[in-house]
């Protein structure tokens, strides 16, 4: 039978830091959010077939952020539609029609989104 010892470790600290408010404004901003250099320029969402054994895809295209930007865009979109999806060549595909829905939540996010082809 083997005996622990036990260490008991004190902080300096007065008191912990607490996380900051939602209202704060030193929280940090939604990832998925539109950068600033977005501007004016429409986020297009298309939907296609080619080359894909005749499933419905919709792509995002113009989404100007960064790649963590857009990964996180990715998954708050696969979470709301709930279903699969990939970032290809700075393009957001999600596996079947979802161009309302896609949209709507786009513009609710603070991007101006569009929808284009067919």
């Amino acid at each position: 039978m083997s005996r622990r010892k036990s260490r008991l470790v004190y902080s300096t600290d007065p008191e912990p830091e607490s996380p900051p408010l939602a209202g704060d404004e030193s929280a940090p901003r939604n990832p998925a959010a539109p950068f600033a250099r977005q501007g004016n320029q429409p986020v297009r969402v298309w939907l296609e077939r080619k080359g894909r054994r005749g499933k419905v895809v919709s792509v995002i295209k113009g989404v100007a952020s960064p790649a963590a930007g857009q990964k996180a865009l990715l998954k708050l979109l696969k979470s709301r539609l709930g279903t699969g999806g990939a970032l290809k060549e700075g393009n957001i595909e999600l596996q079947g029609d979802h161009r309302e829905k896609i949209v709507a939540i786009l513009t609710e996010l603070g991007y101006k989104a569009k929808k284009a082809g067919g």
